[in-house]
């Protein structure tokens, strides 16, 4: 599924406009970026948990040359799921 398919999922469940759809979506999703800038986490109870953990800097090789090259330490996103989702799969 991809995001307008998702809109459009969302449009007929809550028995909205595509427009309210898209505008609740990127709302959402404005939502968890900004919390997540903040180091923060966000979480759904019943589906999941978004936040943020720290990778750190690493050797690594360029695939094309083979040289050595040396990767940045960077923030990532991470997701867990909640126990009703993981059920929900199983």
């Amino acid at each position: 599924m991809n995001k307008s398919e998702l809109i459009e999922h969302i449009a007929k469940q809550a028995d909205i406009s595509k427009a309210a759809a898209t505008r609740a979506l990127e709302a959402l999703i404005g939502g968890v970026k900004s919390t997540l800038k903040k180091n923060n986490s966000v979480s759904l109870v019943g589906f999941g948990t978004f936040s943020v953990t720290k990778r750190a800097a690493r050797a690594g090789r360029n695939p094309r040359t083979g040289a050595a090259i040396k990767i940045k330490a960077a923030k990532v996103p991470k997701f867990r799921p909640g126990k009703a989702l993981k059920d929900a799969l199983n």
